[in-house]
């Protein structure tokens, strides 16, 4: 009879297992948990940072919310990354345009090209879509306009689109006596496309 190869002996010390050899599922598991491990140190130590859509300027994001509108998420961007629209609802000719252009002054916003409002209002509003609440509370203080008429853009709004605006600026006739425009045209808003 020959003797069985060295792998099938049984060791010496009589206990019936083998010596010297790791199980392989053992060994796994150690490395797994180490990798695991090493992912949630790196984790801790270097935080990741968020990125605006250009990928270079950090852009912060709280869920605090205010008051008036609690657990709302805002971001703060730079004021030349926010567009910004503003619309004449005030039948003043010409009072979107003044807007536009003191907010360009004070504020360097990414203004669109002004618009008229579907309809006139008796005050200015400005609307913000989710995450630019802080934009529109600055345009409103630049503007002079108390936070109260800072809201959350809906379809109830006076335009008919906003496109890629996030902030929507709502000119009414209190914006537009304090724009320097005297002549008003609220016959010619309804019709006219130049009232902006």
């Amino acid at each position: 009879m020959s003797d069985p190869p060295d792998s099938d002996r049984a060791p010496s010390d009589g206990s019936g297992r083998r010596t010297g050899a790791i199980p392989a599922v053992r060994a796994f598991i150690v490395l797994v948990a180490f990798v695991v491990t090493v992912v949630l140190t790196l984790g801790v130590i270097h935080p990741p940072t968020t990125k605006s859509a250009s990928g270079s300027v950090p852009v912060t994001s709280t869920t605090a919310g205010s008051a008036a509108h609690p657990g709302t998420s805002t971001t703060t961007a730079p004021a030349t990354r926010v567009p910004v629209l503003v619309a004449n609802a005030s039948g003043v000719s010409g009072a979107a345009a003044t807007v536009s252009a003191k907010l360009q002054q004070v504020g360097s916003w990414n203004l669109l090209p002004p618009v008229n409002a579907s309809t006139t209002v008796p005050t200015s509003h400005v609307y913000y879509v989710a995450g630019q609440q802080q934009a529109a509370e600055a345009i409103a203080s630049s503007l002079h306009l108390p936070p109260s008429a800072v809201a959350p853009y809906t379809t109830a709004a006076p335009i008919a689109t906003i496109g890629t605006a996030e902030v929507v600026v709502v000119v009414g006739p209190d914006l537009a006596g304090s724009s320097g425009s005297s002549t008003t045209t609220t016959a010619r808003a309804a019709t006219s496309s130049t009232v902006n």
